[in-house]
């Protein structure tokens, strides 16, 4: 969510390159990957999945509202670990925190089980306070905000009205599926799953195809996290069992994997190399010379194409 009080938290974009290098700050070993389907197929192709990170389009709505029908229950005595959002821009750092927070011999960072170990036993409105105080989190969180173009603060300008964007977590815990979102006042209870078969996922996908299907048919208000175990480490212990086997199928197979585990890596750098310095200089003297040269038009047409490509490539990695 966005709004003035931000308390120096800035807006964050839903990515898995943004969520993957935030866990590394943390000194978390799980990665944060897109899921384009619910489909058993693409869940169980990034198995073990310990949460879905759900982005939507948020609606004001009163804290003492009750989940609509069918949309779950309230869990005042909700046995786990759950923060309370206290300044807007802060969700989705939260949405991984509230996640952490319930994984089980979770390994992580010293700094980072410090700051849950502080935090034991508060309520979940002084705990989202805790957790939105410190500093080295919140800085975390802003190096992989993208930079502000230009600051209208101080001018006295009229407000405009934005649409806000909020993220949740869907989990496992002691045999249910619960919904923990930091602007409610406990977190939502959507029942047992079957440990069996899927497990957890089936009950999650069922809960969030029913929440997709309030919003108009077509409609892009969301997307879809997944936060699981990083492969490469079991990747390179396949890879050395195999060593020797090069015409091995499973060997070719898990090679193709490898490599673009790896390729992902190098964009994600990129990416949030790019993220952390303000191009909009550069890229307006780019266009401005490119309309000056009657090559614009061309131009738009090549970087939407070379994006549908990738777009295509990255559906094509995950089907």
């Amino acid at each position: 969510m966005s709004d003035e009080d931000s308390s120096g938290w800035q807006l964050t974009e839903s990515d898995p390159g943004v969520f993957t290098e935030l866990l590394k700050t943390l000194g978390v070993p799980y990665i944060v990957d897109d899921l384009y389907s619910l489909e058993p197929e693409s869940l169980a192709a990034l198995q073990p999945v310990h949460a879905l990170i759900f982005l939507f389009k948020w609606f004001p709505e009163s804290p003492d509202d009750e989940p609509g029908v069918g949309a779950g229950h309230y869990d005042s005595d909700f046995p786990g670990f759950f923060a309370h959002q206290t300044v807007n821009n802060a969700c989705a750092t939260l949405a991984v925190v509230n996640a952490l927070g319930n994984i089980a011999s979770l390994p992580a960072g010293p700094q980072f089980m410090d700051l849950m170990n502080f935090t034991t036993g508060m309520d979940p409105q002084t705990c989202g306070m805790a957790i939105t105080s410190a500093d080295w989190l919140r800085e975390a969180h802003n190096a992989l905000s993208p930079p502000s173009a230009i600051s209208l603060d101080g001018l006295d300008l009229p407000k405009k009205s934005e649409e806000a964007y909020h993220f949740v977590v869907y989990l496992p815990i002691l045999g249910s599926l619960y919904e923990l979102d930091g602007l409610k006042p406990y977190p939502v209870w959507h029942g047992e799953y079957d440990g069996s078969g899927e497990g957890w996922v089936k009950k999650a996908r069922e809960v969030i195809e029913n929440r997709i299907h309030t919003y108009p048919t077509g409609a892009l208000e969301f997307s879809l996290l997944a936060l699981r175990d990083d492969p490469i480490p079991g990747m390179r212990r396949r890879l050395d069992t195999l060593q020797g086997l090069a015409g091995d199928a499973e060997f070719s197979d898990l090679m193709n994997k490898f490599s673009n585990e790896n390729s992902k890596r190098e964009r994600w750098a990129f990416e949030n190399s790019s993220r952390r310095h303000n191009h909009i200089g550069l890229v307006h003297a780019l266009l401005l010379a490119l309309a000056k040269a009657g090559k614009l038009d061309s131009a738009k047409a090549d970087a939407q194409r070379v994006m549908q490509e990738r777009l295509e490539r990255q559906r094509a990695m995950h089907s």
